[in-house]
């Protein structure tokens, strides 16, 4: 018997492992569906392009997508101790301090920008320092860039000439302008949420770590959540606790486990022949995820990260964890607004100092570089539903992309704007022919259809078990589930709306508040 169960070893789940198990007196199982991560790619900042479609990898497609031409996107989604925070771009990004007052607004009490940036700083050892808004001796490493690429200068000096102001701190309270993205590096390995929070907790007696453990089912008494059942390798098992069970597999893999175990749209259920034990409309619904498109060009000079697998690289980052492979690609990268409505900037862009396309899969010989831009905060809506009542089958995901109409068309309009910055001076000694979308790629609906054949997704799906009191609603803002006890939901689900920035940082603030309101419950 366990006083707490967690389901699922990613960027919340580890966080909650490390708090929940610092006093002795508290027995925690920690279940994770994939392995340990070993794999010697998820600690090399500039190798997570090379942990996709591997073993640690979920490897999730979603359904063909109305609005992309019927495509399906591949979605990666981490399946190894650390989740998808073993296998991400490292990027350090909270947001807007508005998208944490929207959630207030919504409802949710608690989780305004002031109620949450304590939890953020308390999770940072940040290499800037202790201020107002950044945390140090905290358990996640959160570094400057250690060797920026001359492209990556010239990208800031670029958007600084056609009129970004530059921005010292996107993690502060404005995000407009270019400047550098900082990461989750430590001495030149990854920090990932395993690292950071898991491993310094090993070593405790009342903390126990399950992985190859597939949740398949949660066990209720009545309402009350008292366990669940799992697969080891392939072997039944089963699991009580005594006080909570925590949901923190995921925006995929959370709203599937709470449908298989009869928590759900109701009609839904019933059609998979699922006993309904409650009906919660929105599980699975309001799926939200981050788009990315842009352009990349060949560079004239060979410094782009291309050098990066050369032997001479290889062999220091072995020997020492510098040079190329100690960075993560993206040092650098620009928020502007596109909707002057917007209560903040609504674009945001990426910058590599080499070539990316498809995920990195498809090859390009010679050195360049890419711009990558996503809406901040789309209005798209997506769902997340049962496939199949067996849950080693993989649910449907249908993100629904572009069926709002405004979250295209502010990508047209701001890949203009980022392609003016690309053909700017400060990229005149770089700047060689552009492999996409070419520069025949004129008009406006040449650029949309382009963006439909070519986008893909940038890893952030959230919102699929929102924090909220209306209809939709799944979780209260203490993130216990709605009409049953001693079950809550700690990760990226949550989420309400889509905070503007990468995903990880936010999701480990979830996992830091959810500790402190489980520890304050009894």
């Amino acid at each position: 018997m366990y006083d707490y169960i967690i389901v699922g070893a990613g960027s919340a789940g580890c966080v909650l492992a490390n708090r929940l198990s610092a006093n002795p007196n508290h027995k925690v199982l920690l279940l994770e569906a994939g392995g340990p991560d070993q794999r010697t790619e998820i600690h090399v900042p500039l190798a997570w392009s090379q942990t996709l479609k591997t073993e640690v990898d979920w490897n999730y497609e979603t359904v063909p997508q109305a609005h992309l031409n019927g495509r399906r996107l591949y979605w990666p989604r981490g399946k190894t101790l650390g989740g998808t925070s073993a296998i991400n771009a490292m990027i350090y990004m909270r947001g807007h301090p508005s998208d944490y007052d929207h959630w207030e607004e919504l409802g949710n009490e608690g989780w305004s920008y002031e109620d949450v940036l304590p939890y953020f700083k308390l999770s940072e050892d940040n290499s800037r320092g202790a201020n107002r808004y950044h945390g140090t001796g905290g358990p996640l490493s959160v570094i400057d860039p250690v060797a920026i690429s001359p492209l990556s200068e010239a990208f800031v000096a670029a958007g600084r000439a056609i009129g970004m102001p530059y921005q010292a701190d996107f993690n502060d309270e404005d995000q407009e302008g270019v400047g550098l993205y900082q990461s989750t590096i430590r001495n030149g390995k990854r920090c990932s949420s395993a690292v950071a929070f898991l491993r310094p907790a090993l070593e405790r007696d009342n903390l126990t770590v399950i992985t190859h453990a597939h949740t398949t089912r949660i066990l209720f008494e009545g309402r009350c959540a008292v366990g669940v059942q799992y697969l080891e390798n392939g072997f039944p098992r089963e699991a009580r606790a005594q006080r909570e069970v925590i949901l923190a597999a995921g925006a995929v893999n959370t709203p599937q486990l709470l449908m298989l175990s009869g928590i759900g749209p109701a009609d839904h259920l019933r059609e998979q022949e699922i006993k309904v034990i409650s009906d919660l409309p929105g599980v699975g619904a309001n799926l939200q995820d981050h788009l990315v498109t842009g352009l990349s060009n060949y560079s004239t000079q060979p410094v782009s990260l291309s050098n990066a697998m050369k032997p001479h690289q290889v062999i220091r980052y072995l020997l020492t964890s510098t040079g190329m492979l100690q960075t993560n690609g993206a040092e650098v990268g620009a928020y502007f607004t596109v909707d002057s409505s917007s209560p903040a900037p609504d674009i945001q862009v990426h910058f590599l100092p080499g070539f990316f396309v498809n995920h990195g899969f498809t090859r390009v010989d010679g050195h360049g570089f890419a711009l990558g831009i996503t809406v901040a905060r789309p209005k798209s809506r997506g769902t997340i539903r049962l496939q199949s009542a067996n849950p080693l089958v993989t649910p449907l995901i249908d993100p629904q992309y572009f069926s709002d109409p405004s979250d295209l068309e502010l990508l047209v309009a701001a890949f203009k704007r980022v392609r003016e910055l690309v053909y700017s001076a400060p990229f005149d000694p770089y700047r060689g022919a552009e492999l996409l979308p070419g520069w025949e790629v004129q008009s406006d609906d040449q650029i949309r259809e382009y963006m439909k054949w070519q986008i893909e997704t940038i890893y952030h799906p959230v919102g699929t078990c929102k924090m909220g009191h209306d209809e939709m609603g799944v979780v209260n803002e203490r993130l216990q589930v709605h009409t049953l006890e001693n079950l809550r939901i700690a990760d990226a689900s949550i989420m309400p709306t889509i905070p503007g920035g990468n995903t990880n940082a936010p999701t480990i603030m979830i996992g830091e508040k959810a500790a402190e309101l489980i520890l304050q419950t009894r």
